[in-house]
């Protein structure tokens, strides 16, 4: 565990610095043509005047004047205008003063509310409701996100007011130029994940959406750790992750997370980052290579830290083909829990080197979810947030996935996730069986109030649609690693992982 603490990293009183350069001046090369342009004009018209003095008339009333003493006092007055010129183009003369620029500067610093109301029928479309002025940077085939500071910054940084926990819209950000940052702001040190999350934290399903372009990032730009995280759920602040989740950070960072809190300082100050990198949109704009990819890379360090092996071949416990029945307790648990797995036991049993393993998800320790998934090929579960531990299983393995009645027609998009987080790290979605029995809503069927009554629902099972699923997936399981033995060529063993 890292001992490591933020806090020695602060530093709560910021003197500006009083000699700087400033990013602008009062200097406008069109005004310098101008003004030039209008000397040599009257340069050209005197000497034109000169050359008619120095020859005198005899109609002139007055006394010509002598070339030399023309051509001197043409001089002076040339260089009376070009000094006068340049004085008036000289950003010396209109430059203020250092302390009375960097005031201007703080003065202008506007704080906007982190929760934007007037999208909040739509607080995920473009920009969402978070930051809602910022736009993300946009690399292809890469995560969205904001740095601070940065080109698009203008170099300034993020800067944050407020620590509400129930409304968004009374938490602020601003950016602020390093060398006018407000009086009474708090300056954090290090690298800083700023972390908004639609949904929350708890939810292994959610908290690792949000999390995992964190990661992404880490990976992408040397392996960079951050000092501290800020959580936010809906422009609200959140102090904690989900164990789980923590956990798996740990794994991830090689270090707890050390989640702010802002204890030290007052509710109306404001703090701002040395470094700060924001995310939104969770994997958004990813490809699916860059995914596998992410997520190959918490496998990996989620068994380092748990001191699993990372190569099957290494393992003695490792069955030809591990298949395991990770269960649920309460909503959307199998209603006949003996009948179920009595199904998938028979027909493990008929393939040579199966192992049927049976596990419940809220009895396992995150290490213990790690080493179970190590030796499963084949996932069986309830559609619940427990199936996010699918990506810690070997690339190709298998997921047989369960609804009860109700949730084809009223669950939405989001009854897919798991056929997405398959697809992104991986594995292979063998498809879903949905329950056409369990309790009726005393509306119609399309009425989403039914919802409420399906959502947490018990699942029966139908046992001959089970062993034949079971057979299916058993048979392509078994027939690919005859495959793998006869030609060597297996999924690639993990040696070590990146961002060692």
């Amino acid at each position: 565990m890292n001992n490591y603490s933020p806090a020695f990293h602060r530093h709560k009183s910021l003197k500006q610095e009083k000699n700087i350069m400033l990013p602008f001046s009062c200097y406008s090369p069109k005004l310098s043509l101008y003004i030039l342009a209008t000397c040599v004009i009257l340069l050209m018209l005197l000497q034109i005047r000169s050359l008619h003095t120095v020859l005198p008339t005899s109609s002139s009333p007055l006394p010509s004047l002598s070339p030399s003493a023309s051509w001197s006092l043409f001089q002076q007055w040339q260089n009376l205008v070009l000094n006068r010129t340049l004085a008036a183009v000289s950003p010396v003369n209109c430059t203020q003063n250092p302390d009375s620029m960097n005031q201007k500067l703080r003065d202008s610093i506007t704080f906007l509310p982190l929760k934007d109301l007037r999208f909040s029928n739509q607080p995920l479309d473009g920009h969402t409701w978070f930051m809602s002025s910022m736009y993300d940077t946009r690399e292809e085939g890469e995560v969205q996100y904001q740095q601070f500071p940065s080109e698009p910054s203008k170099g300034r940084f993020l800067c944050l007011k407020g620590r509400d926990t129930h409304d968004g819209s009374w938490n602020y950000y601003a950016l602020a130029w390093p060398e006018a940052l407000l009086t009474n702001a708090t300056l954090m040190k290090g690298l800083t994940f700023v972390s908004y999350n639609h949904y929350n934290y708890d939810n292994i399903w959610h908290g690792l959406s949000a999390v995992m372009p964190f990661v992404a990032w880490h990976r992408k730009n040397s392996c960079e750790k951050p000092t501290r995280w800020v959580l936010y759920h809906w422009g609200e602040l959140r102090f904690k992750m989900g164990t789980w989740l923590n956990l798996l950070m740990e794994a991830t960072f090689g270090q707890a997370p050390y989640i702010e809190e802002f204890n030290d300082v007052d509710d109306d100050q404001p703090v701002c980052f040395e470094k700060a990198v924001v995310m939104r949109h969770n994997e958004g704009g990813m490809s699916r290579e860059r995914r596998m990819e992410v997520y190959d890379l918490m496998r990996c360090k989620a068994r380092v830290y748990c001191n699993v092996s990372l190569d099957r071949r290494d393992s003695d416990e490792r069955p030809d083909i591990g298949m395991t029945l990770l269960m649920r307790s309460g909503a959307r648990s199998f209603r006949n829990e003996t009948a179920v797995i009595g199904v998938f036991e028979k027909e493990c049993k008929k393939v040579k080197g199966c192992r049927l393993m049976v596990a419940y998800s809220n009895n396992l320790t995150f290490c213990q979810q790690v080493k179970q998934m190590s030796l499963t090929d084949i996932l069986i579960s309830p559609h619940g947030a427990q199936l996010t531990n699918m990506f810690l299983m070997d690339r190709n393995s298998s997921v047989m996935e369960f609804y009860p009645k109700g949730w084809l027609k009223l669950a939405g998009v989001g009854q897919y996730v798991y056929h997405w987080i398959a697809s992104w790290s991986g594995m292979r979605h063998r498809g879903e069986w949905r329950d056409p029995n369990g309790e009726s809503c005393p509306y119609s069927d399309e009425d989403h109030r039914c919802m409420s009554f399906y959502k947490n629902g018990l699942i029966g099972y139908n046992e001959t649609h089970f062993a034949e699923w079971a057979r299916n997936v058993l048979n392509d399981v078994q027939t690919k690693r005859f495959e793998e033995e006869g030609t060597k060529n297996g999924t690639a063993s993990m040696k070590t992982c990146d961002c060692n």
